[in-house]
């Protein structure tokens, strides 16, 4: 069964407090390749490989229905960064 766009936003929202969601179905509407990128304070301070963890441990049953999965997971001073060098 594919995954929606709106229960993956749901589910990470529900979650943490996100500064900026980006969700892109990269399957061409079918529901198994997403990517992701997400901004939060909760990530301060943690490590990126600690960062996916959460994400995944978070969706594992979407991830787990999914032929894809991939996630970039920043804290907002990180995406303020990106976004000056013009490389979000």
């Amino acid at each position: 069964m594919p995954i929606s766009l709106p229960d993956l936003e749901s589910a990470i929202r529900a979650a943490i407090p996100v500064t900026h969601l980006e969700i892109i179905d990269q399957s061409s509407g079918c529901g198994e390749n997403y990517a992701i990128v997400v901004v939060s304070e909760a990530f301060a301070g943690k490590t990126t490989l600690a960062r996916h963890r959460f994400i995944n441990e978070l969706l594992k049953n979407e991830i787990a229905q999914m032929h894809a999965f991939s996630q970039k997971t920043l804290t907002p001073k990180q995406w303020e960064d990106q976004l000056a060098k013009g490389s979000a």
